[in-house]
């Protein structure tokens, strides 16, 4: 488990999935368990991390960890079939993500919440491009609800920086 040594562990984990348009979400309480998660907007975003820094009411109490996609060496989207009007497209929605990203990190900062910025996790699962199913995350973390990919990488990120045991079916 990820030790905070000048800070109480957080009692509310707010972990987020960087987009233009609506950012995955998820809130995670890593003593029960209970989580929630959607996607948002950027305004309604930081609506929402206000509201949960009044319904904590002790900012040391609440971490907010934002998958930073810009941390990795490289970043490749592209594919040999892409044309150069392709890849500078995909290339631009990248950085758009980022600076999104940056712009969560740099309000929580100022809103005076603790903020990890998180290298993405490693792709090893089942789905698309490695990417969790909503299988895979459902049978460790027992929500039912459906979700899309941007909330699974949320809640991947929330439960894995709680430090909460990922189990995997046997033969996979």
């Amino acid at each position: 488990m990820i030790e905070f040594p000048s800070f109480k562990k957080p009692d509310a984990i707010v972990a987020v999935d960087p987009d233009v348009t609506k950012s995955g979400v998820c809130l995670l309480n890593p003593s029960t368990k209970e989580l929630s998660s959607g996607k948002i907007d950027f305004p309604t975003l930081l609506e929402w991390v206000a509201d949960i820094i009044k319904a904590v009411d002790d900012k040391s109490k609440i971490v907010v960890v934002v998958e930073a996609g810009w941390m990795n060496q490289s970043n490749w989207h592209l594919s040999r079939a892409d044309s150069k009007a392709q890849a500078a497209a995909k290339g631009y929605d990248v950085g758009r993500n980022h600076e999104t990203g940056h712009k969560i990190v740099e309000c929580c900062k100022h809103m005076g919440v603790r903020v990890v910025e998180h290298l993405p996790l490693v792709k090893h699962w089942k789905g698309k491009d490695g990417k969790i199913t909503h299988a895979e995350l459902a049978y460790f973390t027992g929500i039912t609800k459906r979700t899309n990919q941007d909330e699974r990488d949320a809640i991947l990120l929330a439960w894995n920086f709680a430090g909460l045991p990922i189990r995997v079916k046997v033969g996979r």
